[in-house]
């Protein structure tokens, strides 16, 4: 993360519009406050990624919050329509660059840094930007390594860049939740308590749909229980009849970074402003 920050500042000076992203389903966590200020000073627009995955009305509230702390925003998956929108909505933030250009005679071509969060949709993003594979992606953390330009139209070019958490996570929900989404690697979770976090909270969310899909004959119960009824429900037996909890554990976690429980956004946005990096409270 020290390595990643060292290559975004000194990008910073050559770019003329800031493009972050943060997971739709987590307006707020997934928005790394060291990034806020380390481009504070930039011209600077928000996409709420993978809105397709989250609660349309909550997303909604999400942009009304942002836009009444000055951030322009929109919602945005990786369609070809919502690209389209994309591209529009970087032009008219970089509107002012582009004309000041004109005045003296220049077409200008307009350089945008990616920011976010690992594994928030920046690679992807471009891609779709681009028309084409040109930034390696993944459903895994990490995938970018270092800076890349890329030239995504004639006055358009954006610099993929790693992303970035902060330093310390002291809010542990808000650092379980990105762990849910896959920002944080698997690697660095015991995988059977994430997996039990994960459970409960979409028994508390989309209860019926979740008895449903994983077969739940006891939603009542807890921890290390719930996590074998899943194992009962789909399944996921071995020789002798041992619960495979492994594989219910990357299978869980696998069906709701793909959306498959349903449309859920983890947090709600507060009602009053809140200082950056804090957490809403749960529903």
């Amino acid at each position: 993360m020290a390595k990643a920050k060292r290559l975004l500042q000194t990008q910073l000076s050559k770019v003329d519009l800031v493009i972050e992203l943060c997971d739709a389903r987590l307006p707020l966590s997934s928005r790394n406050p060291a990034l806020n200020a380390m481009v504070s000073h930039k011209r600077r627009i928000l996409l709420l990624c993978k809105a397709d995955l989250a609660e349309t009305g909550k997303t909604q509230a999400w942009l009304s919050y942002f836009k009444k702390q000055g951030i322009d925003c929109m919602a945005y998956d990786a369609t070809p329509g919502r690209t389209k929108q994309a591209r529009a909505f970087i032009e008219q933030a970089a509107r002012a660059v582009i004309e000041r250009g004109e005045r003296r005679g220049m077409n200008k071509v307009i350089r945008a840094m990616v920011i976010g969060v690992p594994n928030v949709g920046k690679s992807t993003f471009i891609n779709r930007l681009y028309g084409g594979s040109v930034a390696e992606t993944g459903d895994r953390p990490g995938v970018t390594k270092s800076n890349r330009w890329v030239k995504v139209s004639s006055f358009l070019e954006v610099l993929d860049t790693p992303g970035m958490l902060w330093p310390k996570l002291n809010d542990q929900k808000a650092a379980t939740r990105l762990a849910y989404i896959g920002t944080i690697r698997d690697a660095v979770y015991n995988q059977e308590e994430l997996c039990v976090n994960l459970l409960e909270d979409l028994l508390t969310l989309r209860r019926e749909e979740t008895i449903q899909r994983y077969k739940i004959k006891n939603p009542d119960a807890e921890g290390y229980a719930l996590l074998e009824e899943v194992c009962r429900g789909r399944g996921f037996l071995m020789k002798g009849g041992v619960l495979d909890t492994e594989r219910a554990c990357s299978v869980v976690l696998d069906e709701f970074r793909a959306g498959k429980v349903g449309k859920l956004t983890l947090e709600t946005a507060p009602k009053e402003e809140a200082p950056h990096g804090t957490t809403s409270e749960d529903q």
